[in-house]
């Protein structure tokens, strides 16, 4: 299985190491045939605390760091 790579933008930085990315995707209902907007936060691994809250990152998954991150921020520097 491919490892997931998202783009969200961060909500929070504030927690030592984390970047909370909030990840907006577009699905379309079912019977109506409606494209909605789903959002959801994943906490992701920031080692170098480099992310800034309103900033535009890729996070992929990652072993599990702690008891909420499954995701690492993909520095593209």
């Amino acid at each position: 299985m491919p490892i997931r790579v998202m783009r969200g933008t961060v909500v929070s930085n504030k927690a030592d190491q984390t970047a909370t990315v909030l990840v907006e995707r577009r699905v379309m209902h079912p019977i109506y045939k409606k494209f909605l907007k789903k959002s959801k936060k994943y906490a992701a691994h920031d080692p170098q605390n480099r992310c800034e809250v309103g900033q535009t990152v890729s996070i992929r998954e990652c072993p599990p760091v702690s008891k909420s991150k499954r995701f690492e921020v993909v520095y593209e520097d």
